[in-house]
């Protein structure tokens, strides 16, 4: 029982390590590998906080290692994958530029993680960190069919939705079947994407893993979720 109230938290470990790999990737001149990680951290931390509701692990302690571990995959490492994909143009000033997601991202999750659980129950306060990451993840695996300009003006744009006062609806409100069948077509599509590449052989291995893992966790909710009328 005590290692099941732990398996929350070694998905949110999975996410922050992801983050980890992206920025050595995104260094070594791998950017689609770099931003594929990003997309799989998204993955492990859209399951962490349902196993922890399911295994009834809710704890602060998991909350502040979720907010560490997003800084690190949705802050840190898109914000390096564009220096290297488009600001590196610029030199230092590139650099600095690229320096101010995280800050703009860490401020978002100081203010969530301070804010009342009712309201982030319902919606979210600016763009959260996770969407804005996975954003910038996915502009870099298309780039070649991406203009520059426009990266930079999404890039600059998400900064400050992070840390604006709107309010966007929470995708916990959703029914997880539905929910799940978007996501499992995301993945499908993106499994596509990564056959048509010339590079699928370079793709990391956790690539392999993680996607049926996720999709069996979906098909493990959709299942729960036919069997009682109310879904978390």
């Amino acid at each position: 029982m005590r290692f099941a109230k732990m398996i929350p938290n070694l998905f949110t470990l999975g996410n922050l390590y992801c983050g980890f790999l992206s920025v050595g990737f995104a260094a070594h001149g791998s950017y689609k590998n770099a931003a594929i990680l990003i997309i799989i951290g998204m993955m492990l931390d859209s399951m962490d906080g349902r196993l922890a509701r399911m295994l009834d692990a809710d704890s602060n302690f998991g909350k502040e290692l979720d907010s560490l571990a997003d800084i690190v995959t949705f802050g840190i490492a898109p914000s390096f994958l564009v220096y290297y994909t488009y600001f590196f143009h610029f030199g230092l000033l590139g650099l600095a530029v690229a320096g101010l997601f995280p800050l703009f991202g860490a401020f978002r999750l100081a203010r969530f993680n301070i804010s009342p659980k009712k309201a982030s129950l319902r919606y979210f306060v600016g763009v959260p960190i996770t969407a804005a990451g996975g954003i910038l993840a996915i502009l870099t695996l298309f780039g070649k069919i991406i203009p520059h300009l426009v990266t930079s003006v999404i890039f600059t744009g998400l900064c400050f939705l992070m840390v604006s006062r709107i309010h966007i609806p929470s995708l916990k409100d959703v029914p997880l079947p539905k929910y799940g069948t978007i996501v499992t077509i995301f993945l499908g599509c993106l499994l596509y994407v990564i056959y048509r590449s010339p590079y699928t052989h370079h793709f990391p291995y956790l690539m392999y893993i993680a996607t049926p893992l996720y999709i069996a966790y979906i098909a493990y909710r959709f299942i729960k979720g036919k069997n009682r009328k109310d879904i978390d």
